[in-house]
């Protein structure tokens, strides 16, 4: 008689990203996690300011933005050929050909570094700028970024984050109970 021996498949461990990771790292490593347990569980992890800042802009229905919906022109590093954020996005994803998101290019900035900029990009934050000054803040503050956190600058402004990562309100609700949500008008 042979007796078989099953194991319970345990919940895997969570990859484990670099020190000060990309808000878009965070975000898909959150993405791809298949329980809201596990999620909550990402974002508590990588918890800073500026992740607590993108949900706040995107999530809370009381802060509107002041930047004009849709995509986003700007002016590529080495010549004038206007082109849009989405085509930015996609020439960033062809160039990265399955290297390390830890091995991009350093050159870029964060939105871990830049978030404290956001107050200009909301109703109420920055009433003295005229439209097309922060509009030029908020396309030379994207040309900054590394393309796939510029896209969530994007989606937030246009409150669409949802429609790229699997992280919805109630995710970060739990993750981030500190954040009180509404009363920013």
């Amino acid at each position: 008689m042979t007796t078989t021996t099953t194991t319970k498949k345990t919940e895997t461990e969570l990859e484990i990203l670099p020190p000060n990771p990309f808000i878009f790292e965070i975000l898909a490593l959150a993405s791809k996690q298949r329980s809201k347990a596990k999620k909550v569980e990402v974002l508590k992890t990588y918890e800073h300011d500026s992740l607590k800042a993108i949900f706040i802009w995107n999530f809370d229905e009381t802060v509107i933005s002041v930047l004009p919906e849709g995509d986003v022109p700007f002016f590529g590093e080495n010549d004038m050929k206007t082109s849009t954020m989405s085509e930015r996005i996609e020439d960033a994803i062809k160039q990265m050909n399955g290297s390390s998101i830890g091995a991009l290019d350093q050159r870029y900035s964060t939105i871990r570094k830049e978030y404290t900029k956001f107050y200009n990009f909301i109703k109420g934050g920055n009433d003295t700028l005229n439209g097309i000054r922060r509009e030029n803040i908020f396309v030379n503050l994207l040309e900054g970024l590394h393309p796939l956190e510029a896209e969530i600058l994007c989606l937030c402004k246009d409150k669409k984050l949802e429609s790229r990562y699997k992280v919805n309100k109630e995710i970060v609700s739990e993750a981030y109970p500190d954040i009180v949500w509404g009363n920013r008008g």
